[in-house]
């Protein structure tokens, strides 16, 4: 288990590495069994954060994202969360005013997050698989920026299916409707 452990962590390290000796604007840190966003890349990248654009952190086991990680790559337009456990984001989420595109499918969201609806240039939006009924209609149909919002096998409720443009200017993806069985 430990020799895994360590192949794991190298493996982090090589790719936070690889990222800041190429000065590359995205760091890849997908499908590496993150528990939690390590500390020291802090350290590591803080020569390299301000032109860090993309973050992948997909299918890793994080439970959360902190207001540390937000405020630290406040520079941000993707960030894949995709295939994770997280059911909330930090209130700092809305301080990424370049965020375009946020990918938080196959996570544990119940409430769609609030935060994303004031981040001002967001225009993808996918939370497919989660466990989402309510979805604020009103905070979303005022966001000049969303173009996409995928609420794909979530339970959400039949007041969502209303929305259709021109009530909203995006696209809203949703799962077909199950059909009532026959009693």
């Amino acid at each position: 288990m430990h020799k895994r452990m360590g192949e794991a962590v190298a493996r982090v390290a090589r790719k936070v590495n690889n990222t800041v000796e190429n000065k590359t604007d995205s760091l890849d840190l997908a499908n590496c069994k993150l528990m939690t966003f390590p500390v020291g890349i802090y350290k590591a990248m803080r020569s390299v954060t301000e032109g860090i654009h993309r973050i992948s952190l997909a299918n890793n086991e994080l439970k959360s994202i902190t207001s540390r990680f937000v405020t630290t790559f406040s520079q941000l337009t993707e960030l894949n969360l995709a295939g994770n456990y997280l059911h909330r984001l930090p209130e700092e989420i809305t301080s990424l005013l370049h965020l375009r595109a946020i990918n938080l499918s196959r996570n544990r969201f119940r409430c769609f997050p609030e935060p994303l609806a004031t981040i001002p240039a967001l225009e993808t939006i996918d939370l497919e698989e989660n466990e989402i009924t309510e979805v604020p209609t009103d905070k979303l149909a005022s966001m000049a920026s969303l173009r996409s919002l995928n609420l794909r096998a979530n339970p959400v409720g039949p007041d969502v299916r209303l929305l259709v443009r021109p009530l909203v200017p995006f696209d809203l993806l949703l799962s077909p409707e199950e059909p009532v069985p026959k009693a």
